[in-house]
């Protein structure tokens, strides 16, 4: 029991042990995005009540996070979870210097979201054509052309646009994906007008060296300084493919509270990283990110008792919180 404790206090004290002394090739801030409220729930087999969706999002505004993905206005007859996104986003606190953008999967979306009070949005595509076909309904060049009338529209209102790509890493119905076509994904998504592509792992499946593999060609295409990577943690590699990314150059994280999440149309695949366990990571590594991991954590202890369900953060859990 003493030791427990002792392994509480040493967690909760957030330095850990081995900070590295010398950064080197790492950079000096990273920017992590927080897509709990979106990537995390969408997945969740009850639907989670809208004050307990608002609730989450306005703790996670009080951590220090600066991007926050609030809801998708997607149809709820493909992801139902998200039907109140119009409440969700009326709801929120939104505070100053705080970004709470929104996923849109077309035009019609779109003008939803901006409806809503949205000022930033996502669109999302994938390097896998089975994938896109399953996930949002057409061929990745016809996920271009929709993503084209976003683009068009997110231009005339000045709403920045972020871009998601799937499966840079593997697919579920593909298998591998290569990574010229990620790459060529990527450069499309960016040269339309995203000021930001976050490539993302959907179904956790990829290692150091694909990552590395991966971002080599997708840099080839597109400024280091417009990536940001998105990593599942299905087979426990997630950290260690941030590690390599931002080894890379790449200075933006996506991670999800509590290690939730999932995707509707990758079955088996895990949640995203959890929000805590990356933070806890860069802050070991001295990398700054302004956010306050005890603030993260009581949130993510929040969400899990208002889901009935135990974390997945590492950090979390050597806390003994949950």
């Amino acid at each position: 029991m003493a030791a427990r404790r002792l392994v509480s206090r040493w967690a909760v004290s957030l330095r850990p042990v081995s900070a590295a002394a010398a950064v080197g090739a790492f950079p000096k801030r990273v920017k992590v995005v927080e897509v709990g409220p979106r990537d995390g729930l969408q997945n969740e087999k009850g639907v989670v009540p809208t004050a307990v969706k608002i609730r989450l999002i306005d703790m996670l505004s009080e951590t220090g996070l600066r991007v926050i993905e609030a809801t998708s206005f997607v149809s709820p007859k493909w992801v139902p979870q998200m039907a109140d996104h119009t409440e969700v986003m009326q709801g929120i606190n939104k505070m100053p210097g705080i970004s709470y953008p929104v996923l849109t999967p077309n035009l019609k979306g779109f003008q939803a979201a901006v409806a809503a009070g949205a000022k930033e949005v996502s669109i999302f595509g994938a390097a896998s054509e089975l994938f896109t076909k399953k996930n949002i309904n057409c061929s990745i060049e016809e996920s271009l052309e929709r993503f084209d009338e976003v683009m068009r529209a997110a231009r005339a209102a000045i709403i920045p646009v972020r871009g998601y790509v799937s499966c840079v890493l593997g697919c579920p119905y593909e298998g591998k994906v290569s990574a010229a076509k990620v790459a060529e994904v990527s450069k499309k998504m960016y040269s339309m007008g995203c000021y930001e592509i976050s490539l993302g792992d959907t179904i956790g499946i990829g290692t150091p060296g694909s990552m590395k593999e991966m971002l080599t060609a997708v840099m080839k295409e597109v400024p280091v300084g417009a990536l940001a990577v998105h990593c599942h943690d299905t087979y426990g590699q997630a950290l260690a493919n941030i590690l390599v990314a931002l080894q890379m150059g790449v200075s933006v994280v996506d991670a999800s509270v509590a290690g939730l999440g999932g995707c509707p149309y990758a079955q088996g695949a895990s949640g995203n990283v959890a929000t805590e366990d990356l933070v806890y990571m860069l802050n070991g590594l001295g990398i700054h990110t302004g956010v306050d991991l005890q603030k993260l954590m009581d949130t993510g202890t929040f969400i899990c008792n208002a889901l009935n369900r135990r974390t997945n953060s590492k950090v979390s859990q050597a806390s003994c919180r949950l």
